[in-house]
């Protein structure tokens, strides 16, 4: 009976999500709850949300390493793979220049600083910087897992991973894989193997996202409010307004000149798209948005778990490129310093490199104070915008796995690559096509009649 029942999609679900993580999140509010003073209703939407994220991140190193060490085994199986990685790079520095070109453009417009409801006691400099050397400091494996710890104030110790280190570890057991050739062929089954158990284990970490999104989208709206951006409105609304713009005109019309349906890139890449406006975090967002490039969105596997890490890092079209754009107009307006043609130049030339050149430690307020450092300009600045930064943050996530799951996309397309059958699929609201699979097999189970 209950297999006859109509069921929603998963895509709904999480809207749904998103509407009761708002609702909840005001009732909290409401009733006085805030970041400073919780109450039991925001401290469960908190633990929920925060519990998902784990649960998300824990997953993320094996899987990488992973899906790398067996994708380089399939290596031999695709023609080009150096012409491949070199047209990804090439198609991720094209696209952060068109997203800063679209920041500054609507920096200017809408003068950000103006109004501003922050003073000169609000700047402070951050606890993390970007250097340029940060790059090859952090692409270097500290320890064979890629893993860092961290002592807090009371004793407890943290553990964090650095994907580019996990990123670069696989690349060299895959290729040592390659070069063992046929002694390494018991490691290589067991690699695929274990792939196998950890992506069963992801779907059903996966399945746990709609309830995820009223956790964290509650939890937002406790710990910040809409009253926040008030005193950053204008500056708030030229972000958003960038972001719009990357993803509204500049990715359509990329997947439009190389014959892509908009539609159905985004509706094959929305379950990644979503949860990391909620997430806040392409990292924690990776496992997905690598599932709906390769299953939605057609792009061959060895190809995918390439490209997606990669992007994960390096490709950051809203944090790497439109935030720091229009953050650096508005701290050199708020300090009164006039910006020249080179700062401009400066700004697109951070946004384009120095993505890579904070892989180690990735962050929208590490790009920002590499383009303020790079351009003169205090870092002092910093401390002005983080009231709304965590708002902002919902938006920039979104926008840079919508571009980590568009570049694979577009260069598989040009490589001939491309399975267009599953692009343009029809779409049921599935994280990926797997859920379909399962539901016909679950549909094929229930036809067969039962012996009296």
């Amino acid at each position: 009976m209950l297999s006859r029942l109509p069921r929603v999609s998963f895509g709904t679900q999480v809207l749904l999500g998103l509407v009761l993580g708002v609702v909840l999140g005001l009732v909290a509010r409401s009733t006085g709850a805030s970041a400073d003073n919780p109450t039991w209703l925001s401290e469960t939407l908190a633990i929920i949300g925060s519990s998902f994220v784990t649960l998300l991140r824990a997953i993320v190193p094996p899987l990488v390493f992973l899906a790398i060490v067996s994708s380089i085994a399939n290596l031999r199986e695709v023609t080009g793979a150096a012409r491949l990685a070199w047209n990804t790079l090439l198609w991720f520095a094209i696209t952060a220049l068109a997203s800063v070109s679209i920041g500054m453009v609507v920096g200017w417009v809408v003068d950000p600083a103006r109004g501003a409801g922050v003073t000169a006691a609000d700047a402070a400099e951050p606890s993390r910087t970007g250097s340029w050397l940060d790059f090859l400091t952090g692409i270097i494996p500290a320890n064979v897992l890629g893993l860092a710890a961290r002592g807090g104030e009371e004793g407890e110790v943290s553990l964090s991973f650095n994907v580019l280190q996990i990123l670069v570890l696989a690349i060299a057991v895959g290729v040592a894989v390659l070069k063992v050739g046929k002694e390494a062929e018991p490691f290589l089954a067991f690699t695929r193997s274990a792939l196998t158990v950890v992506q069963k284990v992801l779907w059903w970490v996966i399945l746990l996202a709609p309830l995820a999104t009223v956790g964290l989208l509650g939890n937002a709206v406790v710990s910040y409010g809409w009253e926040t951006i008030g005193s950053l409105g204008r500056f708030t609304l030229a972000v958003y307004v960038g972001l719009v713009l990357v993803l509204a005109v500049l990715y359509p019309v990329l997947l439009r000149v190389h014959g892509l349906s908009v539609r159905q890139f985004f509706t094959g890449a929305w379950p990644a798209i979503q949860l990391a406006f909620v997430s806040r975090s392409s990292i924690g967002t990776l496992p997905v948005t690598q599932a709906v490039t390769e299953r939605n969105l057609g792009v061959p596997r060895a190809y995918t778990a390439f490209a997606v890490p990669l992007g994960a890092t390096t490709k950051m079209d809203g944090c790497a490129a439109i935030y720091p754009a229009i953050a650096a107009i508005f701290v050199a307006q708020f300090f009164g310093v006039s910006l020249g043609v080179t700062d401009y130049l400066l700004i697109a030339f951070v946004s384009v490199i120095g993505s890579a050149a904070t892989a180690g430690v990735t962050g929208a307020t590490v790009m920002l104070t590499l383009t303020l450092s790079t351009l003169g300009l205090p870092l002092e600045g910093v401390g002005l915008l983080l009231a709304v930064d965590p708002i902002l943050d919902m938006g920039r996530t979104a926008t840079n796995v919508a571009g980590q799951a568009l570049i694979p996309a577009i260069v598989a397309k040009r490589q001939g690559i491309l399975d267009e059958d599953a692009y343009n699929a029809p779409r049921r609201g599935e994280p990926w096509r797997e859920e379909r699979e399962e539901r016909t097999q679950d549909v094929a189970r229930d036809a067969v009649p039962t012996p009296a």
